[in-house]
């Protein structure tokens, strides 16, 4: 199943929200992303966390198109985005996209990210968007197409990530370890339409930045 989630980060690029949300079967916003979502025209499914951040006037739109709410006390563990995670995956969303998470206070955008190393996530595609950037974790093996030149950052989140090894970058990598810490894996570019990165042990983020397609890389000029 595919799943949306829509997180609140201010500073988001949702200017393709309306296209992910008619592609989604469950549309989930954490706090105040049901804002965000309904801004943008899109009806969420569900809402879940605390309501912190979420207006009265947003909970009586809510409330108006009959959005399901499951609310949370103010003092507890998990973030309102885990809280949407975790519910997501429980409702059997094995692709999940969110949005409305990178951005904004610095330590969020962190925790957003280290949110996709949970380990109920793996053998699931999950990815943060952010308008042309699209982030992921690679545990085993990821492929996706895209255009010529765009950026591709390898950032382990662990120790060492070893044996990585792709296809269709422009500096490859050839079973070779990276290491937290040093920036070898950062700003390669894709060589082509698609791309590919293996490893064989650790935990690797990929950050895509989607550049816009060229004339020339059209035409498969050189």
């Amino acid at each position: 199943m595919r799943a949306l989630i829509i997180a609140a980060s201010p500073s988001n690029n949702l200017t393709n929200l309306p296209g992910l949300a008619a592609r989604a079967d469950l549309i989930v916003a954490a706090d105040g992303g049901s804002a965000l979502a309904l801004i943008h025209g899109v009806r969420p499914h569900l809402v879940v966390g605390d309501m912190d951040s979420t207006t009265r006037e947003v909970v009586e739109t809510l409330d108006e198109k009959a959005v399901e709410r499951i609310q949370f006390p103010p003092h507890k563990d998990e973030t309102d985005l885990e809280l949407a995670l975790l519910e997501t995956m429980r409702r059997g969303a094995d692709d999940i996209t969110i949005v409305g998470a990178l951005g904004g206070r610095l330590d969020h955008t962190l925790g957003n990210i280290y949110l996709l190393t949970m380990p109920q996530l793996q053998g699931r595609r999950v990815r943060l968007v952010d308008g042309s950037v699209e982030v992921f974790v690679i545990w085993n093996k990821a492929e996706w197409n895209g255009n010529k030149r765009d950026t591709v950052s390898l950032i382990p989140l662990t120790p060492e990530v070893t044996g990585v090894e792709t296809r269709g970058l422009e500096y490859p990598l050839r079973g070779e370890s990276l290491f937290m810490g040093p920036g070898r894996g950062i700003s390669n570019t894709m060589s082509g339409r698609s791309a590919s990165v293996s490893i064989i042990s650790g935990i690797l983020l990929a950050v895509v930045t989607r550049q816009e397609e060229r004339e020339d890389d059209r035409n498969g000029a050189i």
